[in-house]
């Protein structure tokens, strides 16, 4: 109604230049774009009227913007005004709201924050490494190291999250995070952390030893104060995520042995070397967004060294995988057996190198999926000392006099 009013004073009474109307017309412009449902003021109020009720529910949302009477009669023309600047439609997921948690799926939004598919892998490389040292196998301790890594993973993921939420809203692979969406607020996220990370090193401190405990509490640092901000510093935040993924297995070769034998580097060894094929082929398709996260990643910064390191690393697999029965981690069956599976790996990896599109990088990234399984399985498959527990009570039970 004000703005009939208004309008009809405007044609009555105004007659100015072409530079008045340019002006009242940006005016007029900008106030609708920076208008929101929360701004009101009292000489240019901005109102936030539903269409039918008072509540917010609604699909959409009618913004109505009126203009001081000083700035129509310093201007002229209303037909410059088009019924669009009168009112804007806002979609639902732009409009402002509360958050609200809801409690109800509480537990569902709390593995999503712990990444449960990445703290689902770490926790089986540390099986895999409790499984291949030459010790006898213990169900609680073995149990213990399990749950203990995998809150400790939850723990640096979590933290992980609350640090990159800005960044994540501009990566179409995290937006729809739960910290992004307002699903948990940060308040949540560090309680969980906290929660996790505790119970996690108390576990294997308590229940392991302290050495898995002292490698589980690296990690967490390594993770979350070094390899997080190093993201957006330098690509050397690759070669610290490796060594972030390396660590499982040791923990899990620690949890078993208590102590790090020259064997217990081999499986860490093979997680960290694989880790460079995996994830360069990954980001090579996502370099935008990185790029507009503000990421450093190779496949951005340097795309040749990407493809370069992704080749080389699938190479050092090959070495590893076949000194590994040198180290009497596995037999030589299984540095037989892994050598068409790393050879067609690092085919993979060369074609990638030579061609580096997104066709070949997905081959490299799919295959990568299914290779470290694959390779973990033989290693058990083909493990040296599986009977070490009963040799040692066969040893306590002859005497000194039957030697």
């Amino acid at each position: 109604m004000m703005y009939i009013v208004l309008s009809s004073i405007w044609r009555s009474r105004c007659r100015s230049s072409s530079i008045n109307r340019s002006f009242y017309t940006a005016v007029l412009n900008y106030s609708n774009k920076v208008s929101s449902p929360i701004a009101a003021a009292s000489t240019a109020p901005v109102v936030a009227k539903p269409r039918e009720s008072a509540s917010l529910k609604k699909e959409t949302v009618i913004l109505t913007t009126y203009l001081h009477p000083e700035i129509v009669s310093s201007t002229c023309n209303a037909s410059a005004v088009s019924s669009s600047s009168k009112r804007k439609v806002v979609p639902q997921d732009k409009q402002w709201h509360e958050l609200k948690t809801d409690y109800s799926k509480i537990s569902q939004h709390c593995l999503m924050l712990s990444k449960i598919r990445l703290t689902s892998l770490v926790v089986m490389t540390t099986m895999a490494g409790y499984a291949l040292a030459p010790e006898s196998f213990d169900l609680t301790t073995f149990v213990l190291c399990s749950v203990g890594t995998g809150l400790v993973s939850c723990a640096a993921n979590s933290v992980n999250q609350f640090f990159e939420v800005p960044f994540d809203s501009q990566m179409a692979r995290t937006k729809n995070r739960v910290l992004v969406r307002g699903l948990l607020t940060p308040l949540h996220a560090l309680t969980f952390a906290a929660v996790s990370s505790t119970a996690g090193l108390s576990i294997l401190y308590l229940g392991v030893n302290g050495l898995t405990a002292a490698l589980g509490a690296t990690n967490l640092v390594l993770y979350t104060l070094v390899y997080t901000p190093m993201k957006r510093i330098s690509i050397l935040n690759t070669w610290v995520g490796s060594v972030v993924g390396a660590i499982p297995p040791l923990m899990g070769w620690a949890g078993c042995a208590g102590t790090l034998g020259p064997g217990a580097w081999i499986l860490p060894g093979i997680l960290y070397a694989w880790q460079f094929p995996h994830f360069n082929a990954l980001s090579w398709n996502l370099r935008p967004d990185y790029s507009r996260a503000g990421y450093r990643m190779m496949s951005v910064t340097n795309p040749e060294l990407c493809r370069k390191t992704a080749l080389r690393y699938t190479g050092a697999l090959f070495v590893l995988s076949c000194v590994a029965p040198v180290f009497e981690v596995t037999t030589w069956l299984f540095a037989a057996g892994s050598i068409p599976l790393n050879g067609y790996f690092m085919y993979l990896a060369w074609r990638f190198y030579q061609q580096s599109d997104s066709a070949n990088s997905r081959k490299l990234f799919r295959f990568s999926l299914l290779h470290l399984p694959i390779l973990m399985t033989m290693m058990l498959l083909t493990k040296k000392h599986w009977s070490s527990s009963s040799n040692k009570e066969n040893e306590e039970q002859v005497s000194p006099g039957q030697c």
